[in-house]
């Protein structure tokens, strides 16, 4: 799954996404009740996806492994066609990537990973060590893929501080091409809460709560670990490569409509917006060389690189929304549901930056950090 292609599943995404086609892995009924509609569409999307992955149709390359501008590259296609799958799709890579970083098990064919980190006020996930190992207890906000996902990487409190773990989650797996790998469901102590997921754009992401009754986890990585290796940073430019994707699509009817007739707003428009978005692909594109070149981050500039690349693609890919909507009206969002996803979908996927306080964070640490001066 590490392999070092050019990336041809998101095609098979591209053709399909949005469609309403079969559920595959996360199309079923959790405990809180019905998936919608999306999310069933996304979990299916999602699932063919990684299943391609596992059997060698379509690859991603690891952060680092000297293919990451590949990576980039396939996780904005994926958002191109659609960021709900795309929000999945990057779980799951990001999870085989921490465990190859962590010197976790290997993911095998049927198993569709997510990555559950958020640690907003108000929930708290605690691990305790009993005599038959581990196990977990309380909430988890933000669970994207929370009726797709088969297993987890999951943040949670232990008693020497907060560790990852990795659980099932308690959701079948699928057998790809006939191959009978897929785990079986452990039991009902992991379920989605009902009515938490409320969004419109990004509602194919599934990211409901979820509620953990002694689930059995296996630790990756000692305490901390998850946010102290260098992979932690790459992934979050592998973020910004979605919201990136994002911003393509939603720029998508303002070319058409300035293809279609000269008119010197629209073309300054779409001016405006394609030089930003130059700027982004290559900033990018730069850092996915800049990853390979250093990819344990002896230099140190992991961070700040990660910090800068997602404010400055944050920030075009705002300005593509707005300046999209001042060009094109109220028609395209009213008449075209493909746009009008899309555009909703970015406005909330943007929000995983955190506005001015990860500007604080990149204007403290280039001032009085590591980062002065570079």
């Amino acid at each position: 799954m590490s392999g070092t292609g050019t990336g041809g599943g998101a095609g098979a995404v591209a053709r399909t996404a949005g469609t309403g086609a079969g559920a595959g892995a996360g199309g079923g009924t959790g405990a809180a009740g019905p998936v919608a509609a999306g999310g069933r569409a996304t979990g299916g999307e999602f699932a063919r996806y990684v299943d391609a992955l596992a059997v060698g149709a379509a690859e991603c390359p690891l952060p680092g492994s000297g293919g990451t501008a590949t990576r980039f590259e396939e996780l904005s296609a994926v958002a191109r066609a659609d960021l709900g799958v795309a929000r999945l799709v990057e779980g799951h890579l990001d999870a085989v990537a921490i465990l190859a970083e962590l010197g976790g098990p290997p993911v095998r064919l049927g198993q569709h990973w997510g990555v559950w980190a958020a640690e907003p006020p108000g929930s708290e996930l605690t691990a305790t060590r009993t005599a038959d190992g581990w196990v977990l207890d309380g909430l988890k906000r933000y669970c994207s893929g929370a009726h797709s996902c088969t297993h987890a990487l999951v943040t949670a409190v232990a008693e020497d501080g907060r560790r990852l773990f990795a659980v099932r989650t308690g959701v079948a797996g699928t057998a790809a091409t006939g191959a009978a790998e897929a785990d079986p469901v452990d039991g009902p102590g992991c379920r989605p809460v009902g009515g938490t997921w409320q969004a419109v754009g990004m509602a194919g992401s599934d990211s409901p709560d979820v509620h953990f009754t002694s689930v059995p986890a296996t630790p990756v990585g000692e305490v901390e670990a998850y946010l102290r290796r260098p992979g932690f940073h790459h992934g979050g430019v592998g973020v910004a490569a979605c919201w990136y994707g994002g911003a393509q699509a939603v720029a998508r009817v303002l070319f058409e409509a300035a293809g279609r007739r000269e008119d010197p707003f629209l073309d300054a428009q779409a001016g405006a917006v394609d030089m930003r978005l130059y700027a982004a692909g290559t900033v990018l594109r730069r850092a996915a060389e800049e990853i390979d070149a250093d990819p344990l981050d002896r230099a140190g500039t992991a961070a700040l690189r990660a910090m800068r690349v997602r404010a400055l693609v944050a920030e075009v890919c705002a300005e593509v929304l707005d300046r999209v909507g001042r060009a094109t009206g109220a028609g395209p969002l009213c008449h075209d549901r493909r746009h009008a996803q899309a555009a909703a979908d970015l406005a909330v996927y943007l929000r995983q930056h955190h506005a001015e306080r990860d500007l604080a964070a990149l204007g403290g640490t280039v001032a009085r950090g590591t980062g002065a001066g570079r």
